[in-house]
Protein backbone atom coordinates (compact mmCIF):
# COMPACT_ATOMS: atom_id res chain seq x y z
CA UNK A 1 0.00 0.00 0.00
CA UNK A 2 1.36 3.25 -1.12
CA UNK A 3 2.01 6.34 1.33
CA UNK A 4 -0.70 8.37 -0.71
CA UNK A 5 -3.59 5.68 0.16
CA UNK A 6 -2.49 5.10 3.67
CA UNK A 7 -2.91 9.08 4.27
CA UNK A 8 -6.92 8.65 2.16
CA UNK A 9 -7.13 5.88 4.38
CA UNK A 10 -7.21 7.71 7.75
CA UNK A 11 -9.84 9.98 7.18
CA UNK A 12 -12.21 10.44 9.84
CA UNK A 13 -14.77 12.92 11.67
CA UNK A 14 -12.39 15.19 12.89
CA UNK A 15 -10.98 15.55 9.63
CA UNK A 16 -14.34 16.56 8.16
CA UNK A 17 -14.94 18.46 11.45
CA UNK A 18 -11.72 20.04 10.78
CA UNK A 19 -12.87 21.29 7.58
CA UNK A 20 -15.41 23.49 8.30
CA UNK A 21 -13.17 25.40 11.12
CA UNK A 22 -15.15 24.95 13.82
CA UNK A 23 -13.49 28.15 15.70
CA UNK A 24 -14.24 30.71 13.09
CA UNK A 25 -17.08 29.29 12.85
CA UNK A 26 -18.36 29.58 16.25
CA UNK A 27 -16.86 33.67 16.52
CA UNK A 28 -19.40 33.81 13.20
CA UNK A 29 -22.10 32.28 14.93
CA UNK A 30 -21.56 34.76 17.82
CA UNK A 31 -21.99 37.49 16.05
CA UNK A 32 -24.96 36.02 14.48
CA UNK A 33 -26.93 35.27 17.76
CA UNK A 34 -26.14 38.78 19.08
CA UNK A 35 -27.30 40.39 16.05
CA UNK A 36 -30.56 38.19 16.47
CA UNK A 37 -30.90 39.44 19.76
CA UNK A 38 -30.20 43.22 19.10
CA UNK A 39 -32.72 43.01 16.15
CA UNK A 40 -35.90 42.78 18.68
CA UNK A 41 -36.48 44.01 22.17
CA UNK A 42 -37.37 40.67 24.10
CA UNK A 43 -36.10 37.26 22.96
CA UNK A 44 -36.76 36.14 19.40
CA UNK A 45 -38.56 32.63 18.81
CA UNK A 46 -36.58 29.54 19.31
CA UNK A 47 -37.20 28.29 15.88
CA UNK A 48 -35.62 31.15 14.21
CA UNK A 49 -32.72 31.25 16.76
CA UNK A 50 -31.87 27.74 16.79
CA UNK A 51 -32.68 27.08 12.94
CA UNK A 52 -31.21 30.32 11.75
CA UNK A 53 -27.83 30.06 13.87
CA UNK A 54 -27.82 25.98 12.51
CA UNK A 55 -28.54 27.18 8.77
CA UNK A 56 -25.59 29.73 8.92
CA UNK A 57 -23.39 27.61 10.75
CA UNK A 58 -23.41 25.08 8.13
CA UNK A 59 -23.29 27.09 5.01
CA UNK A 60 -20.22 29.05 6.90
CA UNK A 61 -18.74 25.43 7.49
CA UNK A 62 -19.11 24.86 3.75
CA UNK A 63 -17.27 27.90 2.34
CA UNK A 64 -14.33 26.93 4.67
CA UNK A 65 -14.22 22.89 3.37
CA UNK A 66 -14.12 25.18 -0.05
CA UNK A 67 -11.50 27.09 1.13
CA UNK A 68 -9.43 23.64 2.40
CA UNK A 69 -10.02 22.52 -0.86
CA UNK A 70 -8.68 25.50 -3.55
CA UNK A 71 -5.77 26.44 -1.14
CA UNK A 72 -4.46 22.69 -0.26
CA UNK A 73 -1.29 23.36 -2.63
CA UNK A 74 -0.10 26.30 -0.77
CA UNK A 75 -1.55 24.87 2.73
CA UNK A 76 1.16 22.50 2.81
CA UNK A 77 4.16 25.27 1.75
CA UNK A 78 2.59 26.63 5.40
CA UNK A 79 3.68 25.67 9.22
CA UNK A 80 0.36 27.12 10.40
CA UNK A 81 -2.08 25.25 7.37
CA UNK A 82 0.48 21.86 6.74
CA UNK A 83 -1.48 19.59 8.86
CA UNK A 84 -4.77 20.58 7.58
CA UNK A 85 -7.06 17.50 6.28
CA UNK A 86 -7.27 17.59 2.62
CA UNK A 87 -3.31 19.14 2.28
CA UNK A 88 -2.08 15.89 3.87
CA UNK A 89 -4.08 13.95 1.68
CA UNK A 90 -6.25 12.97 4.48
CA UNK A 91 -9.62 13.66 2.79
CA UNK A 92 -9.37 13.42 -1.04
CA UNK A 93 -10.65 16.50 -2.72
CA UNK A 94 -13.75 15.09 -4.29
CA UNK A 95 -14.81 14.20 -0.62
CA UNK A 96 -14.22 17.30 -0.01
CA UNK A 97 -16.09 19.17 -2.19
CA UNK A 98 -19.07 16.93 -2.02
CA UNK A 99 -18.83 17.62 1.70
CA UNK A 100 -18.76 21.50 0.96
CA UNK A 101 -21.67 21.00 -1.67
CA UNK A 102 -24.10 18.58 1.13
CA UNK A 103 -23.25 21.55 4.09
CA UNK A 104 -23.88 24.39 2.03
CA UNK A 105 -27.23 22.30 0.61
CA UNK A 106 -28.76 22.10 3.83
CA UNK A 107 -28.11 24.74 5.32
CA UNK A 108 -29.49 26.75 2.30
CA UNK A 109 -32.54 24.31 2.59
CA UNK A 110 -32.87 25.70 6.36
CA UNK A 111 -32.93 28.60 5.59
CA UNK A 112 -35.29 29.01 2.97
CA UNK A 113 -37.89 26.40 4.13
CA UNK A 114 -37.62 27.90 7.92
CA UNK A 115 -36.02 31.20 8.48
CA UNK A 116 -36.61 33.46 5.42
CA UNK A 117 -35.64 34.38 1.67
CA UNK A 118 -33.69 37.58 2.38
CA UNK A 119 -31.37 35.60 4.94
CA UNK A 120 -31.35 32.21 2.63
CA UNK A 121 -29.70 34.59 -0.07
CA UNK A 122 -27.42 36.99 1.69
CA UNK A 123 -26.41 33.34 3.53
CA UNK A 124 -25.52 32.42 -0.17
CA UNK A 125 -23.98 35.74 -1.55
CA UNK A 126 -21.51 35.61 1.63
CA UNK A 127 -20.76 32.23 0.72
CA UNK A 128 -20.01 32.77 -2.27
CA UNK A 129 -17.54 35.49 -1.22
CA UNK A 130 -15.81 33.70 0.67
CA UNK A 131 -15.17 30.58 -0.99
CA UNK A 132 -15.24 31.82 -4.51
CA UNK A 133 -14.24 35.59 -4.82
CA UNK A 134 -11.82 35.90 -2.07
CA UNK A 135 -10.11 31.99 -1.53
CA UNK A 136 -9.95 31.43 -5.57
CA UNK A 137 -9.44 35.15 -6.84
CA UNK A 138 -8.48 38.17 -4.45
CA UNK A 139 -6.32 35.80 -2.35
CA UNK A 140 -3.81 35.84 -4.99
CA UNK A 141 -4.92 38.98 -6.76
CA UNK A 142 -4.12 41.91 -4.32
CA UNK A 143 -2.21 42.49 -0.73
CA UNK A 144 -5.64 44.33 -0.30
CA UNK A 145 -7.08 41.04 -0.23
CA UNK A 146 -8.73 40.82 3.26
CA UNK A 147 -9.95 44.08 3.05
CA UNK A 148 -11.91 44.00 0.00
CA UNK A 149 -12.65 40.28 0.80
CA UNK A 150 -13.62 41.07 4.72
CA UNK A 151 -17.22 41.94 3.71
CA UNK A 152 -18.35 38.56 3.18
CA UNK A 153 -16.74 37.17 6.57
CA UNK A 154 -18.54 40.52 8.28
CA UNK A 155 -21.62 38.66 7.22
CA UNK A 156 -22.88 36.73 10.12
CA UNK A 157 -24.48 39.76 12.43
CA UNK A 158 -26.58 41.28 9.68
CA UNK A 159 -27.66 37.64 8.37
CA UNK A 160 -28.71 37.00 12.29
CA UNK A 161 -30.66 40.39 12.55
CA UNK A 162 -32.81 39.49 9.26
CA UNK A 163 -33.21 36.01 10.12
CA UNK A 164 -35.28 37.64 12.84
CA UNK A 165 -36.97 40.61 11.28
CA UNK A 166 -36.78 39.99 7.12
CA UNK A 167 -35.55 43.22 6.03
CA UNK A 168 -32.47 45.26 6.01
CA UNK A 169 -32.13 47.89 8.81
CA UNK A 170 -29.14 50.38 9.12
CA UNK A 171 -28.69 48.77 12.67
CA UNK A 172 -28.03 45.86 11.32
CA UNK A 173 -25.24 47.20 8.74
CA UNK A 174 -23.70 48.73 11.61
CA UNK A 175 -22.45 45.65 13.01
CA UNK A 176 -20.91 44.27 9.62
CA UNK A 177 -19.36 47.74 9.36
CA UNK A 178 -17.61 47.22 12.97
CA UNK A 179 -16.35 43.71 11.97
CA UNK A 180 -15.79 44.95 8.32
CA UNK A 181 -13.40 47.62 10.03
CA UNK A 182 -11.73 44.70 12.29
CA UNK A 183 -10.69 42.14 9.84
CA UNK A 184 -7.84 44.05 8.61
CA UNK A 185 -5.99 44.77 11.56
CA UNK A 186 -7.30 41.00 13.22
CA UNK A 187 -5.64 39.50 10.24
CA UNK A 188 -2.91 41.42 9.13
CA UNK A 189 -1.27 40.89 12.74
CA UNK A 190 -0.99 36.89 12.14
CA UNK A 191 -0.11 37.47 8.51
CA UNK A 192 3.03 39.55 10.20
CA UNK A 193 3.53 36.73 12.69
CA UNK A 194 3.61 34.13 9.56
CA UNK A 195 4.95 36.71 6.85
CA UNK A 196 7.64 33.69 5.78
CA UNK A 197 5.16 31.37 5.16
CA UNK A 198 3.06 33.24 2.73
CA UNK A 199 6.13 34.41 1.00
CA UNK A 200 6.90 30.59 0.96
CA UNK A 201 3.53 30.16 -0.93
CA UNK A 202 3.84 33.08 -3.03
CA UNK A 203 0.62 34.65 -1.62
CA UNK A 204 0.45 38.78 -1.83
CA UNK A 205 -0.22 39.24 2.22
CA UNK A 206 0.43 43.04 2.64
CA UNK A 207 3.62 42.49 4.77
CA UNK A 208 5.19 40.58 2.25
CA UNK A 209 4.47 43.10 -0.88
CA UNK A 210 5.18 46.41 0.94
CA UNK A 211 7.21 45.30 4.35
CA UNK A 212 6.18 44.40 7.64
CA UNK A 213 7.07 48.10 8.96
CA UNK A 214 4.24 49.65 6.17
CA UNK A 215 1.93 46.65 7.42
CA UNK A 216 2.59 47.72 11.40
CA UNK A 217 1.76 51.42 10.49
CA UNK A 218 -1.80 50.34 8.59
CA UNK A 219 -2.38 47.81 11.54
CA UNK A 220 -2.19 51.14 13.81
CA UNK A 221 -4.17 53.32 11.29
CA UNK A 222 -6.77 50.26 11.00
CA UNK A 223 -7.33 50.43 14.52
CA UNK A 224 -7.91 54.07 14.91
CA UNK A 225 -10.75 53.40 11.82
CA UNK A 226 -12.10 50.77 14.18
CA UNK A 227 -12.57 52.68 17.55
CA UNK A 228 -14.42 55.87 15.26
CA UNK A 229 -16.48 52.70 13.60
CA UNK A 230 -17.44 51.09 16.98
CA UNK A 231 -18.34 54.61 18.47
CA UNK A 232 -21.39 54.63 15.61
CA UNK A 233 -23.95 52.17 17.67
CA UNK A 234 -23.39 54.95 20.50
CA UNK A 235 -23.77 57.73 18.55
CA UNK A 236 -26.97 56.72 16.38
CA UNK A 237 -28.93 55.61 19.57
CA UNK A 238 -29.03 51.76 18.92
CA UNK A 239 -27.08 51.26 22.24
CA UNK A 240 -26.45 53.63 25.59
CA UNK A 241 -23.73 54.41 27.92
CA UNK A 242 -22.50 50.90 28.85
CA UNK A 243 -22.05 50.08 25.45
CA UNK A 244 -19.72 53.12 24.55
CA UNK A 245 -17.72 52.59 28.10
CA UNK A 246 -16.51 48.60 26.59
CA UNK A 247 -16.34 50.02 23.39
CA UNK A 248 -13.60 52.51 24.26
CA UNK A 249 -12.15 50.51 26.63
CA UNK A 250 -11.63 47.71 24.31
CA UNK A 251 -10.38 49.95 21.40
CA UNK A 252 -7.55 51.78 23.56
CA UNK A 253 -6.66 48.41 24.16
CA UNK A 254 -6.27 47.29 20.80
CA UNK A 255 -4.60 50.51 19.88
CA UNK A 256 -2.15 49.40 22.56
CA UNK A 257 -1.02 46.52 21.13
CA UNK A 258 -0.67 48.21 17.69
CA UNK A 259 1.63 50.44 18.87
CA UNK A 260 3.37 47.59 20.46
CA UNK A 261 3.63 46.05 17.22
CA UNK A 262 4.97 49.17 15.74
CA UNK A 263 7.42 49.92 18.39
CA UNK A 264 8.63 46.37 17.70
CA UNK A 265 10.01 45.59 21.38
CA UNK A 266 8.19 42.39 21.97
CA UNK A 267 8.80 39.63 19.37
CA UNK A 268 5.91 38.10 19.77
CA UNK A 269 3.74 41.43 19.85
CA UNK A 270 1.92 40.10 16.11
CA UNK A 271 0.65 37.02 17.68
CA UNK A 272 -0.74 38.57 21.00
CA UNK A 273 -2.53 41.56 19.07
CA UNK A 274 -4.16 38.85 16.78
CA UNK A 275 -5.09 37.09 19.94
CA UNK A 276 -6.50 40.24 21.64
CA UNK A 277 -8.17 41.04 18.19
CA UNK A 278 -10.54 37.82 18.71
CA UNK A 279 -11.22 38.57 22.37
CA UNK A 280 -12.11 42.01 21.42
CA UNK A 281 -14.70 40.92 18.97
CA UNK A 282 -15.98 38.72 21.25
CA UNK A 283 -16.41 41.60 24.33
CA UNK A 284 -17.81 43.80 21.91
CA UNK A 285 -20.60 41.95 20.90
CA UNK A 286 -21.15 40.68 24.29
CA UNK A 287 -21.18 44.21 25.70
CA UNK A 288 -23.59 44.97 23.35
CA UNK A 289 -25.60 42.12 24.52
CA UNK A 290 -25.50 43.69 28.33
CA UNK A 291 -26.58 47.09 26.85
CA UNK A 292 -29.21 46.08 24.85
CA UNK A 293 -31.10 44.40 27.30
CA UNK A 294 -29.67 46.36 30.91
CA UNK A 295 -29.58 49.95 29.30
CA UNK A 296 -30.73 50.61 26.22
CA UNK A 297 -34.49 49.05 26.36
Amino acid sequence: MSTDTIALSRASWRDYYELTKPRVVMLMILTSVIGMLLAVPDMPPLEILVLGNLGIALCAGSAAAVNHLVDRHIDIKMARTSQRPVARGRVEPQKALLFALLLGSIGMFILLAFVNALTAWLTLVSLLGYAVVYTMFLKRATPQNIVIGGIAGAAPPLLGWTAVTGELHGHGLLLVLIIFAWTPPHFWALAVHRREDYAKADIPMLPVTHGVAYTKLHILLYTFVLLAVSLLPFATAMLGWLYLLGAVVLGFGFIYWAVEMLRDKKPQAGMETFKYSIIYLMALFCIMLLDHYLIAV
